[in-house]
């Protein structure tokens, strides 16, 4: 069951599931609740699960003007604060992965420890270009499944599409009631294209696992591995023959790994 928190004029909605140690879940561009659902449903038996929708995707609103990473950060805490956690494990994929090194350098005191898929720590000349393709794509495409097909292609693996899964993601965003609208999602997106947290990851200091896919296109390996490199005492691991969001293709495996550091930080390694 899901509510509204507040964060100044934004009401930002949220979804808590389980019990035991805080988790909290940032999603990416366009991305909502649901986007993490096999998490929430594979790991409320051990954590206290929380997820919420960014500012401009599915129930939270889109403000005026062009939103920032920061604010975006600040919203995150004002979750957390919102809903009585002290302290949580964050993870976070892509954009959210963004988010959640903000959050961290911003307000550290409400970060346990750091999970970061498919990052960056700023976008390089490959992935602003990319961007700008995404931008005409969403505004030139036919209609919206033509756009998501074009975009997934980024995303999921070939053996994702080639199995139908894909499709059916498609379908399942397609029906959402609360989709995002093609405006807040190029917002979205324009945040992340000038942002940059490079010279300042040595600044964290929460325990930080990085993961990539070995086959993703857009946050390729290199990049994750330079924020590793940046982050003292950061782990840093490819997952060779997956994607951009590993966490919904193999969840099984990606619920294992990320289980597996927060048990290591538990025990104090």
């Amino acid at each position: 069951m899901g509510l509204h928190v507040k964060a100044g004029e934004l009401e930002i909605w949220t979804e808590q599931v389980g019990d035991g140690p805080d988790v909290l879940l940032i999603g990416g561009l366009g991305d909502t609740v649901e986007s993490w659902q096999f998490q929430l449903d594979g790991l409320a038996d051990r954590y206290r699960m929380t997820a919420f929708d960014n500012r401009g995707a599915g129930r939270t609103a889109m403000p005026e003007g062009q939103p920032t990473v920061e604010a975006m950060a600040d919203d995150a805490a004002a979750v957390l604060r919102g809903l009585d956690i002290p302290s949580a494990h964050v993870a976070g994929f892509s954009g959210g992965s963004i988010i959640s090194q903000e959050l961290a350098l911003r307000h550290p005191e409400l970060v346990r420890s750091l999970v970061l898929q498919s990052t960056w720590p700023a976008m390089d000349q490959y992935m602003k270009t990319l961007a700008r393709s995404i931008h005409w794509q969403a505004e030139l495409a036919p209609d919206e499944r033509a756009f998501l097909e074009f975009f997934f292609l980024l995303v999921y693996t070939p053996r994702a599409h080639n199995s139908g899964m894909v499709s059916q993601i498609i379908d399942d965003v397609l029906a959402f009631p609360h989709q995002q609208s093609t405006g807040a999602f190029l917002k979205f997106l324009d945040a992340f294209v000038v942002h940059e947290t490079g010279s300042r990851l040595g600044q964290i200091s929460a325990p930080t696992l990085v993961l990539a896919g070995g086959v993703d296109p857009m946050s390729r390996p290199e990049l994750g591995e330079d924020v590793a490199r940046r982050i003292p005492g950061a782990l840093f691991e490819v997952m060779p023959e997956e994607s951009h969001q590993p966490f919904q293709e193999v969840p099984d495996e990606w619920n294992a790994r990320v289980h597996a550091f927060w048990q290591q930080i538990r025990g104090g390694a």
